[in-house]
């Protein structure tokens, strides 16, 4: 069983950037696949990008593709989101997710973060 928190979200103007951090604690985080959802109010909540357990497979959702990067550091328990060139419609809560298999459905994670609200204005 692991505990997520993450950090770094914020509110920053369009074409500008922000990183979103998530710290894990309990088990060993190198044995737990990572990814990234959002939601908006009223929407189910949605695939961002998501990270194998060794970091080596990555997986992004398309209108995130050449903007975002997903990378972890499994020496400091943590997974990060560096977001580019935002948009107004990449408002919304960012979540944290880990789950023992890899998948990019947000229904397969058991462990998530409380989420980071990031805000993006023109």
């Amino acid at each position: 069983q692991i505990q997520l928190v993450e950090s770094g979200g914020g509110s920053v103007q369009v074409g500008g950037s922000l990183t979103l951090s998530c710290a894990s604690s309990g088990s060993n985080f190198s044995t737990f696949s990572g990814g990234w959802f959002r939601q908006v109010p009223g929407k189910e909540r949605e695939l961002v990008a998501t990270i194998s357990k060794s970091g080596r497979s990555t997986h992004y959702a398309d209108p995130v593709k050449g903007r975002f990067t997903i990378s972890r550091d499994n020496a400091e328990n943590t997974v990060s989101l560096q977001m580019n060139l935002l948009k107004p419609e990449d408002t919304a809560v960012y979540y944290c997710a880990a789950d023992i298999l890899y998948s990019n459905s947000p229904d397969a994670y058991k462990y998530w973060g409380q989420g980071a609200q990031v805000t993006v204005s023109s």
